[in-house]
């Protein structure tokens, strides 16, 4: 009579070799990191470097939101540090075919979500959760009902005390002024701070990036461009307010008189047309409150745009080039351009006297990696490169948490690899899954896999398999690996999976 084998040495083994496998494939091919959704990669709709924010934490409730593959706003929810993610798709779409037009959201102090999408010189489309930490939204509202036809660029922040500002941009590329409004949690209203902060003239319009410091105060920064071609970026600007957006000042003290135009701004930096400025980048600000700007541009002399920070020591403003590229490349035409580098962002931090700078980026020289360049001391001026991720993230561009960096000093980045035809064309890509990545600077950096396209084989597993093009996520998910312990599962899960066990 045959032997039956005895599965039971066999079954006492499995537990072991799955863990030997997890870790060896995790130690080559770097931490797995479970997706939240599947998002339109076609162009860079959701990576853009401007969604203010992409990201956001209220108390221990971590927001994000993104395009689906089929164009619907999407919500998602999760209690922090690394509760599973609840995942809402609205009744609301926007024109993904133009990466103009983001989405950008914010929580107020009651807990309100607050969002705003689908903007490139077109009528205001907001609306705002039903109740606190509901991912329901109420149906689109008007803010001020003023200059609110041709919006672009809409941007949330938040005050300590929870109220909101609301920053956009009125009119075209090349003739359009800044247009500002403050929400306020206590009566749930907003109202009109400035019809025109920054005015073009009719002439040209500001590219701003902006930030609120941990005293309340706002800070702002701009290049000007002449026309709607992106070589006609000039010079970056300067302003600051300190009673919440009534009253604007420089970097001395000065009053504006305003609104602020080219001839009465304080510049910071003056850079001429045509050296590949790129505009909408990144603004931030130390303990103390003194601001650093971080952006690229080419220098005189040289073919090869470099990452560039723009900070103010004591009284003045200076200057110190970030990193060394070696790549040249230009920027000119208009629409949303393929470029090999991202948009930078930038994170700092002032310990024991000693001011740490982190800039976020991506660059084709690194294999468009999702990327960090960090200076421990901002006096010495030695910047170290490491990667976010193993795989690229194509066309991607940094934006991250504000509020949870502000409040715990930890990075949440959101990340979705994406691609970007020039001029507003598109890749045909399939829908990415969507990533909020981890980090807190002082800790080793340890690059993660993001995407199927980062684990080779069989070892992609169902749970990365994206939908069929066109077609909707299922209807009610709760996202992608929610039922998992957070946005990590446990590698045995991820094996089991991907073995067919």
């Amino acid at each position: 009579m045959a032997t039956q084998p005895n599965f039971s040495s066999r079954h006492r083994l499995l537990p072991g070799l799955l863990l030997f496998c997890s870790l060896f494939l995790q130690a080559y091919f770097g931490a797995a990191q479970t997706p939240i959704g599947w998002g339109w990669a076609k162009n860079n709709v959701n990576g853009a470097v401007f969604r203010k924010n992409s990201v956001v934490s209220h108390g221990q409730d971590q927001y994000t939101a993104y395009y689906d593959s089929t164009g619907h706003v999407t919500l998602a929810k999760r209690r922090l540090p690394a509760g599973p993610w609840q995942v809402q798709r609205t009744p609301y779409q926007g024109n993904v075919k133009d990466a103009h037009n983001v989405i950008s959201l914010m929580v107020d102090g009651a807990g309100f979500v607050h969002l705003s999408f689908d903007h490139h010189n077109n009528p205001l489309r907001y609306c705002r959760s039903k109740a606190p930490r509901s991912l329901e939204l109420t149906e689109l509202l008007p803010m001020t009902g003023n200059q609110e036809q041709k919006v672009s660029y809409p941007e949330f922040h938040r005050f300590p005390n929870g109220d909101l500002l609301f920053m956009y941009r009125d009119g075209g590329s090349g003739n359009g002024n800044l247009v500002l409004n403050r929400y306020r949690s206590q009566t749930q209203q907003w109202t009109r701070l400035h019809d025109v902060l920054i005015d073009g003239e009719g002439q040209h319009n500001a590219y701003w990036q902006a930030c609120i410091d941990l005293k309340g105060n706002i800070h702002l920064s701009w290049v000007w461009r002449e026309s709607p071609n992106v070589a006609s970026n000039h010079d970056m600007a300067y302003a600051r307010s300190t009673d919440g957006g009534q009253t604007w000042q420089k970097s001395t003290g000065a009053a504006y008189r305003l609104p602020i135009t080219e001839a009465t701004a304080e510049y910071a930096a003056r850079i001429p047309q045509n050296s590949e400025l790129i505009n909408q980048t990144a603004i931030t600000t130390d303990a103390a409150g003194a601001p650093y700007i971080a952006t690229y541009w080419r220098p005189a002399g040289t073919q090869v745009p470099h990452y560039q920070l723009i900070y103010l020591a004591g009284k003045q403003w200076k200057t110190a080039q970030v990193g060394q590229r070696t790549t040249p490349f230009s920027l000119s035409g208009v629409g949303t351009k393929k470029i090999p580098i991202s948009r930078p962002q930038l994170l700092v931090a002032t310990q024991q006297g000693k001011t740490a700078a982190y800039l976020l980026f991506r660059d084709a020289e690194r294999q468009d990696r999702a990327s960090v360049l960090q200076c421990a001391d901002l006096r010495k001026n030695h910047w170290a490169a490491a990667d976010l991720t193993t795989n690229s993230v194509g066309n991607w561009e940094p934006s991250y948490d504000t509020e949870r960096w502000k409040n715990a000093g930890v990075l949440n980045l959101f990340v979705q690899r994406t691609g970007q035809g020039d001029g507003e064309t598109l890749e045909d890509l399939r829908a990415q899954p969507v990533y909020i990545l981890e980090w807190k600077p002082g800790q080793p950096v340890r690059p993660v896999v993001i995407g199927a396209a980062g684990v080779p084989g069989r070892l992609r597993g169902r749970q990365l398999r994206p939908p069929l093009p066109g077609a909707p996520d299922p209807p009610g998910h709760a996202g992608l690996g929610a039922h998992r312990r957070g946005n990590r599962p446990g590698p045995l899960c991820n094996l089991r999976q991907a073995l067919g066990l």
